[in-house]
């Protein structure tokens, strides 16, 4: 088996930096990890551009994946931007109140996006009928599915990994992710024979700050000001394991 393509998840720009160093493959980039991700700014968007092959998350919101006729107008204007600011490629994916890929929605947002590489994000691990979802998710014609095997982490899902990537046949990639680690990302490669791998690769970034009061600005478990960035040691640990397979 060959070496594997290796995203890396981050949203910040010194996360860049750190997937850059740690000799990640192509980021995709999104804000607010915790509730899934969001869009980035554009900002980060060209810095991204800058370093590596860029993915961009388009969605407006958290919570589910059925849209309002407003946040798809949104969801196009923001594919455009992202598009003129540099990215090589979009990430979003949408769903009917049933669970099932909305086919139309997500063909008006690749019509945005003609050119570019188009992941299917991991709504794909709420759809009821995986193998349905992904004959018609190929024929909108996405580059790939980012998945985890409609499993918690990647590695309990590899399985359902594994016959994805075998009923696929070629025709589109199939991206492993889901809480990939340095120690479980070769033995998620070898159980799901998924085409790329996604990652995180995060660590707690601990705040300079001398003095942060006892205020919250969101997150009740960051008054200190510390966060969770990307961190290279972990990207490379991740690189590596991806050569041992």
């Amino acid at each position: 088996m060959s070496e594997k393509l290796l995203e890396i998840c981050t949203g910040d720009p010194e996360g860049v930096l750190e997937a850059f160093k740690g000799l990640a493959d192509r980021v995709e980039l999104c804000s607010d990890l915790p509730e899934g991700g969001l869009t980035p700014s554009i900002g980060l968007v060209q810095m991204a551009s800058n370093f590596l092959p860029t993915n961009v998350l388009i969605r407006p919101r958290p919570g589910d994946f059925i849209y309002s006729v407003v946040e798809m107008t949104t969801m196009r204007m923001d594919i455009r931007t992202a598009v003129a600011a540099g990215a090589s490629g979009v990430v979003f994916g949408m769903l009917n109140p049933d669970g099932n890929v909305n086919v139309r929605a997500c063909s008006h947002l690749l019509s945005e996006a003609e050119g570019l590489e188009n992941t299917f994000h991991r709504a794909f691990d709420l759809t009821p009928d995986p193998f349905r979802a992904l004959e018609e998710i190929i024929d909108l014609g996405f580059s790939r599915i980012l998945t985890s095997g409609q499993q918690a982490t990647a590695l309990a899902g590899a399985d359902l990994i594994a016959e994805l990537h075998e009923r696929a046949r070629g025709r589109i990639k199939i991206i492993a992710g889901g809480g990939v680690t340095p120690e479980n990302a070769a033995e998620i490669l070898r159980r799901s024979h998924a085409d790329e791998l996604h990652a995180s690769a995060r660590k707690r970034i601990t705040s300079p700050m001398k003095y942060s009061g006892c205020v919250s600005m969101g997150r009740a478990d960051a008054i200190d000001g510390s966060r969770m960035s990307t961190d290279m040691d972990t990207v490379q640990a991740i690189r590596l394991a991806t050569y041992s397979i």
